[in-house]
């Protein structure tokens, strides 16, 4: 094995004080974690451009081509390697002097983002939490030769590829579904299809969840928030758990059943779940949708909760300063149009049909996302 302290040198970034204006607006590409994208990146994924001055009076350093940086504050773990010449923020650490004659970057890059885990779980800090450079130093490497490594990179490869392009799909699938929304029902914020309005608490009971904290136990019932409801599913991994008692309590004014909609109301607001299972869970701090027999389509519903005409209610309404938060009663207000249900139930078909591919895609997804873990254990660990 080898350390990886032992094959480069650390460098670190500085951001130049935004109070002296000739340090801005150069030909130096600056960069922070944003732009980390575990490929390449250039001068056109700088956040700004500093001048020769920033560098001789402030902490930004100019990084050589070809070096490869990590994230070791917001965004850790991250890698990339530049193309070009460039400076960094402090929340990064760039690796120079590395040999090629003997290690691959992609390899090393690779290696780096396969320990993302465990530089996470080394974070320290009160507001902000980052690594220390000792943290990277004393990592591990397999100690293969460069062809090894440029095969190993080649397989990973592959697989990254293959991911992508299942995301690209689900992506476009997203687009889709979008697209036939607007055609059907036309642009909601400008009402171009001239429906008429009600009040969304007319057509379906709205509800929250508890803002109680009950008392967490290592076993029982799931108590779901915002953070278990973000990619259009219902996410247990997390998950807190508290006792029958609790959970029948909280479940009396806020049960949760398949055919409801829950959505979060504070921070991240937006990205609606429509529920699908019958595992147990009671919620708190998220918004409650629940549905009449042959009313309104929860499809129909969930759409409009993930539409830009919801984004712009969303900023009007936003009732926080530093955490973005929508009332309940702000949401019960929400303005829907009145749509025939023979319309709403032929987009609730197509987007079945939609959903079925989507289904499709997501397993190959799944398998591919568990292939890559599987090799980047056997290839680093």
């Amino acid at each position: 094995m080898a350390r990886l302290g032992d094959i480069c040198i650390f460098q670190s970034g500085g951001t130049p004080s935004k109070n002296e204006p000739a340090y801005f607006d150069g030909n130096i590409p600056w960069i922070s974690t944003v732009a980390l994208n575990g490929g390449i990146i250039g001068s056109n994924d700088a956040i700004t451009r500093i001048t020769e001055k920033a560098i001789a009076e402030s902490a930004a350093k100019i990084v050589p081509a070809e070096s490869i940086m990590v994230g070791t504050r917001v965004g850790i773990g991250k890698v990339a390697i530049n193309a070009v010449p460039m400076s960094t923020s402090q929340d990064i650490i760039s690796l120079v002097g590395i040999d090629e004659t003997i290690w691959s970057k992609k390899y090393l890059c690779q290696f780096i983002a396969s320990k993302n885990e465990y530089l996470n779980s080394q974070a320290r800090g009160a507001t902000i939490k980052g690594i220390k450079i000792e943290v990277l130093s004393e990592l591990e490497l397999p100690n293969i030769s460069l062809s090894e490594q440029q095969q190993v990179s080649k397989v990973l490869d592959v697989v990254s590829k293959a991911i992508s392009l299942r995301k690209q799909q689900l992506a476009k699938l997203e687009e889709l579904v979008k697209a036939r929304f607007v055609e059907m029902f036309g642009e909601l914020t400008q009402n171009s299809m001239n429906w008429k309005f009600t009040f969304l608490s007319e057509l379906c009971d709205v509800r929250d969840g508890t803002h109680d904290s009950p008392k967490y136990c290592s076993d029982g019932y799931p108590l779901l928030t915002s953070k278990n409801f973000t990619n259009g599913v219902v996410d247990f991994s997390g998950a807190k758990y508290i006792s029958k008692e609790d959970f029948d309590a909280i479940n009396q004014r806020s049960k949760v059943d398949v055919g409801d909609i829950v959505m979060p109301m504070i921070g991240t607001i937006g990205h609606p779940v429509l529920i699908n299972t019958n595992v147990p869970f009671a919620i708190k701090n998220v918004a409650l949708i629940k549905f009449l027999p042959n009313g309104i389509s929860n499809v129909f519903i969930r759409e409009i909760l993930d539409s830009s005409y919801f984004r712009k209610v969303v900023q009007e309404k936003n009732r926080g300063n530093t955490q973005k938060f929508i009332a309940l009663g702000d949401i019960r207000e929400l303005m829907i149009p009145l749509v025939p249900i023979a319309q709403q139930d032929i987009f609730s078909d197509f987007v079945g049909a939609v959903n079925f591919k989507r289904l499709t895609i997501q397993r190959g997804l799944d398998k591919l996302e568990m292939l890559k873990r599987t090799l980047m254990q056997e290839y680093f660990e």
